[in-house]
């Protein structure tokens, strides 16, 4: 893909469903209180992040290009 995508998760609408370590273990984490964290802010873009952004149930991930700051996902309406 060649970008880099700032990962972002909103932790107040995060419900620690996990969907985000099972689609990119790397990318994400869950702490004790089963909140996500990105485990870098700052990452090359990938299809496991996508489709973690994307399986996240309550859309608490947002991934912009880190250079611009242009939302990636989720798509604006």
């Amino acid at each position: 893909m060649g970008d880099r995508w700032h990962v972002e998760v909103d932790r107040s609408v995060c419900i620690g469903s996990g969907m985000c370590v099972n689609h990119a273990g790397d990318a994400f984490h869950l702490d004790s209180a089963r909140q996500s964290h990105p485990t870098t802010e700052n990452r090359d873009a990938d299809e496991h992040v996508l489709a973690a952004a994307e399986g996240c149930p309550v859309e608490a991930i947002t991934l912009r290009l880190a250079g611009s700051g242009e939302v990636v996902f989720p798509p604006e309406e």
